[in-house]
């Protein structure tokens, strides 16, 4: 199974960037074709939040084409601090899941190899995630109902630290009673999520744990305490998780730009290693 993870699309209005310098409507659009254009197709495609800028209808109406112009399988989106989680349970209900529960934008996808559990970290006028307690319950529950399948657990906001302190800071705050029901099911393999608009690999309970670069602006790296955070332009990227049933998970990060090549391997007659 190939699973394509897309993250911090922070979609703006037609016309319009984010922070002022950041074309996110372009750079988004640019990934979507990657996507489309790649060999075999992913079976689906999962957007780890920050799918807007501002949570906009216009936002929403304008990724919604974007996906309608470019993607034929299934997409399946959970929310960011940049959402506003109403909203994109109207603009998006077309999209498979989203409305399934009365109140989140959470749900589990059952028709694949490996079992998507989409999870809702938002928090209303908040840039940190947390899990209410009717949450972790729905999660223990949902998770105790395929204990022998494969799963993967799709979130935004990172339940581990990662040494960046800024974005610690607005990392998801239930960390501990997320990870005691995480500990209570081997057959979640794979946490993904987005959030640090970087590439970083950690771990919960038994679970690994990856955050996928953003396909738009990067976070500075900094590990100082003091730093209060800032974004370039590092080059926008994806990630691909494959899942075989002998290998288990294995995953590719895929950069949305061109660059030259490819070019052949034409080694040195006196290579040591021909």
């Amino acid at each position: 199974m190939l699973i394509c993870q897309l993250t911090d699309l922070h979609v703006r209005p037609i016309g319009a960037a984010a922070n002022r310098v950041s074309e996110t409507n372009m750079l988004t659009e640019r990934a979507f074709r990657v996507v489309a254009g790649f060999t075999p197709q992913p079976d689906v495609v999962v957007i780890t939040g920050d799918l807007t800028e501002c949570g906009l209808p216009a936002e929403y109406e304008n990724l919604a084409a974007m996906l309608r112009r470019a993607l034929t399988m299934p997409v399946y989106v959970i929310p960011g601090n940049h959402d506003q989680r109403d909203t994109l349970r109207i603009q998006l209900a077309h999209l498979p899941g989203v409305t399934r529960d009365p109140q989140f934008v959470q749900y589990a996808v059952e028709d694949q190899p490996v079992r998507l559990i989409m999870l809702d970290t938002l928090v209303p006028g908040a840039n940190h995630g947390e899990l209410s307690a009717a949450q972790l319950e729905w999660l223990d529950r949902t998770l105790a109902a395929q204990p022998s399948k494969p799963t993967l657990v799709a979130m935004h906001h990172p339940p581990f630290a990662t040494g960046i302190p800024h974005m610690d800071r607005i990392a998801l705050l239930t960390t501990e009673a997320f990870r005691s029901v995480i500990a209570r099911h081997r057959q979640v393999e794979r946490i993904i999520c987005g959030h640090h608009h970087r590439a970083i690999v950690g771990q919960c309970a038994h679970a690994i744990v990856s955050i996928s670069p953003s396909v738009a602006h990067q976070v500075e790296l900094t590990f100082d305490p003091d730093d209060t955070g800032a974004f370039n332009f590092e080059p926008p990227a994806f990630q691909l998780h494959t899942w075989h049933d002998r290998n288990g998970f294995v995953s590719h990060t895929v950069y949305t730009d061109r660059y030259p090549g490819p070019f052949p391997f034409l080694t040195d007659p006196y290579y040591a290693g021909a």
